[in-house]
């Protein structure tokens, strides 16, 4: 098996990393609709007790018909989607009963209840609340995420965003291709120039090291100089800064203490050497 994914091509292993992406998002939308359907299993259980009182046979199940719970589960695309991913595999069912329990003793839950009406802004505050509330607060639960899903250290603030998005805009989301077409070709494009132009980046970097050894540079930072380089010089439409921002956040984030300040050292070094010779032609931007 290690020594497949070894023979991989680097396009394939990189959309090994979206698919990980769309795994998680399907995964989380999944959960907070086990959460809502809760409501009509809990609703059957208390119902089938021996000697049912008149509040087990009266439970709420207006949260199992939320209409935008439906109008997911009703979408060919997300049904694709679970056909692929499978997220289910994931769902525990103590931990579903749980964090609807947790949410049947909140005042938000009891108001939602407590009105006939399907208002779509209602419809969509509740699931936010089980996501942004219970779900993100609940110890367990991010655990059992962290554990599961290998990407969620790294994606999870950016995950948040794609699953607020959804409760926002259902309809603008694709499923199956959540990266999108352009950043997927992008990111495809980047990591083959990167790898075809490995030796002109590193001629071009390694003279600005001057007193760095590159080969104790951390593997990070010099990947991460080798990518800057690359959208420096074969990426006409991105603009200077936005590159050596970019690379200086990355290596304050996935490397060492200093390598966003070292990143930005030679990165802006490389920069100015590049203009002054020629090498760099962006597209309607200036190059300051």
């Amino acid at each position: 098996m290690v020594e497949a994914e070894n023979q991989a091509s680097p396009s394939s292993l990189l959309q090994k990393e979206f698919d990980k992406t769309r795994n998680l998002f399907v995964f989380l939308v999944h959960l907070i609709h086990q959460v809502a359907l809760y409501a009509e299993v809990e609703a059957g259980q208390r119902a089938s007790k021996n000697l049912p009182d008149q509040a087990d046979l009266s439970v709420n199940i207006k949260l199992a018909g939320n209409s935008l719970v439906w109008q997911t589960l009703e979408n060919d695309n997300f049904k694709k989607a679970c056909e692929i991913v499978k997220p289910q595999q994931w769902i525990q069912d103590e931990m579903v009963k749980g964090l609807f329990r947790q949410l049947s003793e909140t005042h938000e839950y009891v108001q939602y209840i407590a009105e006939d009406s399907r208002e779509k802004s209602k419809e969509k505050e509740i699931l936010k609340f089980i996501f942004g509330t219970l779900i993100l607060n609940s110890e367990n639960t991010l655990d059992y995420i962290d554990e599961h899903f290998t990407n969620w250290e790294d994606e999870g603030e950016v995950m948040i965003g794609f699953i607020l998005n959804y409760l926002q805009k259902p309809s603008s989301i694709d499923f199956l291709d959540l990266v999108g077409d352009e950043k997927n070709k992008f990111a495809k494009d980047l990591l083959a120039t990167a790898i075809d132009k490995k030796t002109i980046t590193e001629d071009i970097i390694k003279p600005t090291l001057k007193n760095w050894d590159p080969e104790r540079i951390a593997v990070i930072d010099m990947i991460l100089l080798r990518l800057g380089v690359c959208e420096l010089m074969y990426f006409d439409t991105i603009p200077t800064k936005v590159t050596i921002n970019e690379y200086i956040d990355l290596g304050k984030d996935y490397s060492t203490e200093q390598s966003g300040h070292f990143v930005n050292g030679i990165l802006d070094h490389i920069h100015k050497d590049l203009v002054n010779t020629g090498k760099i032609q962006k597209i309607s931007h200036k190059n300051k």
